[in-house]
């Protein structure tokens, strides 16, 4: 089993910035990818960036944050953070946290709020 829990959304100013964190416990796969999603209303989840654990330290981005946000990651305390700035009104969304723990299971967080607004 794996728990999952994010932290650091908020309301924030166009052009502001904001981080989030995501602290996973449990039993971790060395390869697992940890990954920050995030789902606007009427809308359906998308990736905004992962990040793998293991050595190579992977990401990817979603084209729309490239240059904007940074996923970045500390082992030791299985906890991945991003990094969000010159935040767009369409950034607003709900932001999951989830933990893809290879053929252990996909794991999410319950979901932090940013919102974007002046």
């Amino acid at each position: 089993q794996v728990q999952v829990a994010e932290s650091g959304g908020g309301l924030v100013q166009p052009g502001g910035s904001l981080r989030l964190s995501c602290a996973a416990s449990g039993s971790i796969f060395v390869f697992a990818v940890m990954g920050w999603y995030r789902q606007a209303p009427g809308k359906q989840r998308e990736l905004v960036a992962s990040i793998q654990l293991s050595l190579s330290r992977n990401t990817n981005y979603a084209d729309s944050v490239k240059g904007r946000f940074t996923i970045a990651r500390d082992n030791a305390k299985n906890t991945v953070y991003l990094q969000m700035n010159s935040l767009r009104p369409e950034d607003t969304a709900v932001y999951y946290c989830n933990v893809d723990n290879g053929r252990l299971g996909s794991y999410w967080g319950q979901g932090t709020q940013v919102t974007v607004s002046s």
